[in-house]
Formats: C-alpha cells, sequence, structure tokens
C-alpha cells in the first residue's frame, strides 16, 4: 500500500524539486524554521525550483483539500511557514537573482534573503530596503510591508516593488504590477500571503554604498529613563538618510547584563552623518559607540546574532501613540524582571518616506511618524517558555494604554490571528482586502497566515 508520500508525490508527475517525506534524512532540517516554538509536521515538503513545481503543489493541496503552507525564508515569528498535516511549498532553493544596474532594478526569485540580495546589488552599488536581520527572507518581509535600515529615505520594501510573479487558488500565474492586475498588486503590498505564491520579486534600485554609516550606542541599564526621554527629541526631527531603532537590551556575552541604546544606519555623506549623529554620540555617558564607515552589507548584519535559528521566540508589537514619561517608566521597570538574557525591549522609528506615501496607495497603511513598539522575546531553553510567554504578555499589557491599536501584520504571534487582531494590521484597508480575497481566494486555500477571511456567500 502506498504511503501518504509516495500517494501525493503521484499527483506531482514532472515536479523538478525535490519532495520530503517524514521518512525522509532532510525532511527534519527542511520542516525547521527559524523560531524554535514551532514543531510542526508536514505530510508532504515541496522543495520548489520554479513556479511550475509551485503550480503544480498548489494544484494537488486544492485537489486534495489540503492545507497549504508557503515558506520563503522562514522567519515569521508566529511559524505560519509550516502546516500541520498538509503541503509545505518550500522555496528555499529558489535564489535565481538578475541586477539590471542601468535600469536600477533586482528581480529575485522568492527564496532569497536579505543577506543574499544586498550582496549582488552592492556589487553595484545600489540598494533597497530589507530587513535588519540579514538572514530574513525577502518574501514574507516585502509581504508584510517590509520595514528596514534605510525605510526614511526610501520607505518600506514594499514601496519599491515594481511588479510580482503570483500563482493563485487556481493555479494560474500571473504578473501584478500598476499595469497589469492592479488590484491584485495594491492588494501584495501588505497583504501577505492571502492572495497566492508569489515566486518573484522585482524591486527598484537606490544608490547606497557600498559604504555606509552605521553601528551601536550603548549605555548603561541606569541611564535609560534619561536616554529614552532623549531619543523622544532627538528623533522629531531626523534627516531621511538616518534610520534609527532604540530601546532595552541585553549584552551580547550572554551574562545577563541590562543595557539601552540604539542601532542605526545614516546613508547620507559621511560629513552629513557626522553633523547628524553628533548629538546621539555626545549625549551622557555612553558605555561604547561603535559607529562608523562600514559597508552596508555589514550594517544588515549588525544584530543577527541576537536572533540565531532555533532560539524560541514569542513577540508582541503595537503602534504607540507617544513616548509618554509614564511609558518610559513602564517598559523600564517591565524589563527589570525580563527572564531572558536574550530578549529586547525595541522602538522602531517612523519618519521621512516611509510616512509620505498615502495610507490607500497599498495594503500596508502605517504612515504615521512616531514609533512602533517590539517585544521581541528570545530565549533557548524550553523549561522557561512558560516565563517567558508570561513575561512578554504581561509586559505588553502594561504598555497597552500607551498604544495606539495599530500593529504590524509580520510580527503578529501566532495567537493573534483572529479577525479583531488581523484588523489592526490593516485599519482603513481591511475591507478591501475582504473584497480581494473574495476574487482571488473565495475558497480561502491561502489560510495559514494572518488570515483574511472571505464572507461567507
Amino acid at each position: 500500500m502506498a504511503t501518504v508520500q509516495e500517494d501525493l508525490a503521484a499527483g506531482l508527475e514532472g515536479f523538478s524539486g525535490r519532495l520530503l517525506g517524514p521518512d525522509d534524512d532532510a525532511y527534519d532540517d527542511a520542516r525547521r524554521i527559524h523560531n524554535g516554538l514551532v514543531d510542526k509536521r508536514p505530510a508532504l515538503i515541496a522543495r520548489c525550483l520554479g513556479t511550475a513545481d509551485v503550480a503544480a503543489a498548489v494544484d494537488l493541496a486544492r485537489e486534495r483539500g489540503l492545507e497549504i503552507s508557503v515558506r520563503g525564508g522562514g522567519h515569521n515569528v508566529a511559524g505560519k511557514a509550516v502546516t500541520d498535516g498538509g503541503v509545505m511549498i518550500d522555496l528555499a532553493l529558489m535564489k535565481g537573482m538578475h541586477v539590471d544596474p542601468a535600469a536600477r532594478t533586482i528581480r529575485a526569485q522568492g527564496g532569497v534573503t536579505w543577506g543574499e540580495l544586498n550582496r549582488e546589488t552592492q556589487l553595484h552599488a545600489l540598494a533597497v530596503t530589507g530587513g535588519v536581520v540579514s538572514t530574513t527572507g525577502i518574501a514574507g518581509l516585502t509581504l508584510g510591508g517590509g520595514l528596514g535600515y534605510m525605510m526614511g529615505k526610501f520607505g518600506l520594501s514594499t514601496d519599491n516593488l515594481i511588479s510580482a510573479e503570483v500563482v493563485t487558488a487556481d493555479g494560474r500565474v500571473l504578473t501584478a504590477s500598476d499595469e497589469e492586475n492592479e488590484d491584485l498588486f495594491w492588494g501584495i503590498r501588505g497583504g501577505g500571503g492571502n492572495f497566492g505564491v508569489v515566486t518573484s520579486f522585482e524591486y527598484r534600485l537606490h544608490p547606497v554604498g557600498p559604504i555606509v554609516t552605521g553601528g551601536l550606542v550603548i549605555h548603561p541599564f541606569e541611564a535609560a529613563r534619561d536616554f529614552m526621554r532623549f531619543m523622544r527629541e532627538y528623533t522629531t526631527d531626523l534627516s531621511d538618510e538616518m534610520t534609527l531603532f532604540v530601546g532595552l537590551l541585553h549584552a551580547p556575552d550572554g551574562s545577563g547584563a541590562k543595557l539601552c541604546g540604539a542601532v542605526l544606519c545614516h546613508t547620507g555623506p559621511p560629513d552629513e552623518a557626522q553633523k547628524d549623529l553628533e548629538p546621539l554620540l555626545t549625549f551622557g555617558s555612553p558605555l561604547d559607540t561603535p559607529v562608523s564607515l562600514m559597508p552596508y552589507t555589514a550594517v544588515n548584519q549588525l544584530i543577527d546574532g541576537g536572533f540565531p535559528r532555533g532560539a524560541l521566540n514569542y513577540w508582541k508589537s503595537a503602534f504607540m501613540r507617544e513616548l509618554s514619561d509614564e511609558a518610559i517608566d513602564t517598559m523600564v521597570e517591565a524589563f527589570e524582571s525580563c527572564p531572558s538574557p536574550m530578549t529586547a525591549l525595541i522602538f522602531e522609528h517612523f519618519h521621512g518616506e516611509v510616512t509620505r506615501v498615502p495610507v490607500e496607495a497599498m495594503a500596508v497603511p502605517h504612515r504615521e511618524p512616531g514609533l512602533n513598539l517590539v517585544v521581541p522575546s528570545v530565549w533557548a531553553d524550553p523549561a522557561t517558555t512558560d516565563e517567558n510567554i508570561a513575561w512578554t504578555k504581561e509586559t505588553f499589557a502594561a504598555m497597552q494604554p500607551f498604544t495606539a491599536g495599530r500593529q504590524y501584520v509580520n510580527y503578529q504571534a501566532a495567537d493573534e490571528s483572529a479577525q479583531d487582531q488581523v484588523r489592526l494590521a490593516y485599519g482603513p484597508n481591511y475591507e478591501r482586502l475582504v473584497e480581494l480575497k473574495m476574487k482571488y481566494d473565495s475558497g480561502n486555500l491561502f489560510r495559514l497566515n494572518q488570515n483574511i477571511e472571505p464572507r461567507a456567500a
């Protein structure tokens, strides 16, 4: 009698990639994603080599009534890249990239990571806003919006998307752009994987680097309140060339020592960077200010060590109304009892180009200047999981009075999939997304995501 894997594989005649089932040696490694808290077992992993493989896997799952998950870089903290018992469409082997230096564009397949993309584009001193961790996949990050070190100057990753190739729920392969399937193009720019599998992305590139100003500013935890109040004022008038992430963190040596600080990238000329950075670098009595001229590719790897593959993750996030003294006091007090030396409390600063795009221009609506609070809890010992999750929830609840009721979809946790939570990610654009879901995926085949539910017939 044929196994489930053999039965499913028989429906994928001509598949050019690799099909993995639970008995294959490579299965366990392929099903594991960045978040070690996620432990799911697909019935079949379809490791695709091209768009035809993806279309075939979509058709098979639809015809068999199986749940689909789509893995690009596998970084999504909620673990949506892996299905339990369904078909995992794995794009990790799809690494093709082509840079057109004259047109300042790149086309990249869905398995590419930001570190890989930056390596190609920086050969030509070109770049586009990407993730703050270089091992993040371009696919999931872009489809949810795409925060990064250059969003002040160039906007989100998805703001720079020119076109995309999409395999839809009925197996069609469509181009989404301003000229073709414009409504689908509007939806995938922030709507996540709700409308299909995006197999390739075409981005607009910008002259950047290869050398920029980047680095860290580190202060003792005892200075946290003063430092955060200073940052509140300092960020009110930043140049577009600088993007800042600021917050409370632990020493990278694993000692558990608590600190406060900022990570930054300035894409302007060195003299402008020095002028813009002077107030930050001269404030207070920092423990260290390793800020210098460095390759942009190095900036993109500055905090990689804090987010190792396989570590356990549970995150919460929300945009702030304001960073009041009371909010600062609350976060500092909460961090004093943080149980993991790998966890931080971070504010991502929104200003410049990212805030100039109209809310209705595409699905991602977050265009207000200000701060996005992220509570990225990371720990190594499974025995402390309950403690770390409880602390994260308690800290986020304590910060709720200071938040604006908006959330960035890529940071939503696995338990934040109810429609009222999904609405927080899309605000005024939610109803239009529901209409698009009805058009392109009325049967909700692509539901293992922060799901936009189609209306009942």
